[in-house]
């Protein structure tokens, strides 16, 4: 399944520097016998396995099963995972600042490669849905359906605060720009960013105490250890750059028009789904898509768990993404009167 994808030709990004080459590591399951194709945008700390990653929604018996769907999931330029990243650099720290336009146009010259002229379904969370989005604006012809979750128009200043605050983190620590440094400062900004991940609803039923203790928390052990399971997968300097590119995300940087404009010429018929627990994405950020975006419905999840619920009630992600694929406006509908822990807000 493993697959990479060389591109042997300078690549601009947009801050006017160059990259030498690409090197784009993916997956492709079922590239031969199936009938439809889906692409996966990861989030931040994912890779192209997404059958791993993803588990609740894709693999065999799933709502996205490689007997049904071509599933094609490429890692990030930027990131550890096999693409194009710092790593490749003596000096990590001279790998260039990317964009989210960058690695969708990245995308795009994979998909080239691989002559899919058109893609079925289209579908990202988090920064993987800000790359879907883009995507979805500078090629809206390519794509027939797109699911965007948890993910917005542009990154926030909220949000591109507490990015920040990782990033100093990380900087921080005085090995932070050394090949093989950096990985005091990305134990705490993965514990920082946990915060952010979750709420206070999640950390109140997991994380509360059963005696009165005045040291040793457990809130205090589980972002410990959040951040030691981390360091042990993932690059420091590939933080900083996608931390970077999320905070990058704009999709009214070069283009005319306001946000409503600009997300009208998406022309995939579009699930937007918001968690109504997230406050680093809050809903109001995807119901600015689903009002704008032409043929969209707003889905919201009802869940304690803060951002991460994408990766955690997939019963509930299931069922809407499921509905949504058999467009049956009618059954969307029902779900308002059903305890299913999500609701239909808005059917265009």
């Amino acid at each position: 399944m493993n697959k990479e994808f060389k591109f042997n030709q300078s690549f601009q990004i947009e801050s006017g520097r160059e990259l030498e080459s690409l090197t784009i590591a993916y997956s492709d399951y079922n590239e031969t016998n199936a009938q439809k194709v889906i692409w996966v945008c990861h989030a931040l700390s994912g890779n192209s396995e997404v059958m791993e990653w993803w588990s609740g929604l894709f693999g065999e018996g799933k709502m996205f099963d490689p007997s049904e769907y071509r599933i094609i999931c490429a890692n990030v330029i930027g990131s550890c995972y096999g693409s194009s990243s710092p790593k490749d650099f003596e000096r990590p720290v001279d790998f260039p600042i990317l964009t989210i336009k960058d690695i969708v146009k990245a995308h795009a010259l994979l998909a080239d490669e691989l002559g899919l002229e058109k893609i079925d379904v289209l579908i990202g969370a988090s920064l993987g849905g800000q790359q879907a989005l883009e995507w979805s604006i500078l090629q809206p012809n390519r794509f027939d359906k797109l699911i965007l979750i948890a993910t917005n128009a542009f990154h926030s200043p909220y949000a591109r605060a507490f990015n920040e605050v990782q990033r100093l983190a990380l900087q921080a620590d005085s090995t932070y720009g050394q090949k093989g440094g950096g990985y005091s400062g990305l134990k705490a900004a993965r514990a920082i960013a946990m915060l952010s991940y979750r709420s206070y609803e999640d950390f109140s039923l997991k994380q509360s105490e059963s005696e009165n203790r005045s040291d040793d928390f457990k809130a205090a052990s589980y972002v410990r250890y959040q951040g030691e399971k981390f360091v042990s997968r993932f690059d420091p300097h590939s933080y900083f750059i996608l931390t970077k590119a999320m905070d990058s995300h704009d999709i009214l940087r070069n283009r005319n028009g306001n946000y409503d404009e600009v997300l009208k010429t998406i022309s995939a018929t579009t699930l937007v789904i918001g968690i109504d627990s997230d406050f680093l994405f809050p809903l109001s950020e995807q119901r600015l898509l689903a009002d704008s975006i032409p043929k969209a419905t707003l889905g919201i999840i009802e869940s304690p768990f803060g951002h991460d619920s994408f990766l955690i009630d997939y019963e509930k992600l299931d069922k809407l993404i499921s509905d949504f694929l058999k467009r049956d406006a009618e059954l969307l509908n029902q779900h308002n009167n059903l305890n299913t822990n999500y609701k239909i807000e808005q059917q265009k």
